[in-house]
C-alpha cells in the first residue's frame, strides 16, 4: 500500500520535470529552432544535439553557459531559473550563422 501511495504521488513531480527538457540541434552551422521558448522561474534541461561532423560550442554571455559539443555529439546544458526576457546564444566555431535566443516568458 505504501509503494502505491509513494508512486501516486511521485506521478506529478516525474510529469512536471519530464516537461522542462527542450531541444535544440545543430545543423548546417545553425541552430534548429533558433528561437526556444521556456518557462520563466523554471530550470530547464537543454539536450543539444549537433549533426555536423565538425564541433561547435554553445556559448551565451547572458546565460552564463559555455559548452563544447563535439561532432554528431549531444550534450546536456542546464540553464534557469530565468527571469522573463531574452537570452541569446550562439555557436563560437560558426559564429556568423549559428545564432539563436531563449525567451523565458
Amino acid at each position: 500500500m505504501k509503494a502505491l501511495v509513494f508512486a501516486c504521488l511521485m506521478f506529478p513531480l516525474a510529469s512536471l520535470a519530464a516537461g522542462l527538457e527542450v531541444s535544440l540541434t545543430i545543423k548546417d552551422h545553425q541552430f534548429i529552432p533558433a528561437e526556444v521558448k521556456v518557462p520563466a522561474g523554471k530550470k530547464v534541461k537543454l539536450l543539444v544535439s549537433n549533426q555536423d561532423s565538425t564541433p561547435e560550442e554553445f556559448e551565451s554571455h547572458e546565460l552564463n553557459r559555455e559548452k563544447l559539443i563535439s561532432g554528431n555529439g549531444k550534450a546536456t546544458i542546464y540553464i534557469g531559473p530565468l527571469a522573463p526576457g531574452k537570452y541569446p546564444f550562439f555557436g563560437e566555431f560558426n559564429e556568423k550563422t549559428a545564432r539563436g535566443v531563449i525567451v523565458a516568458e
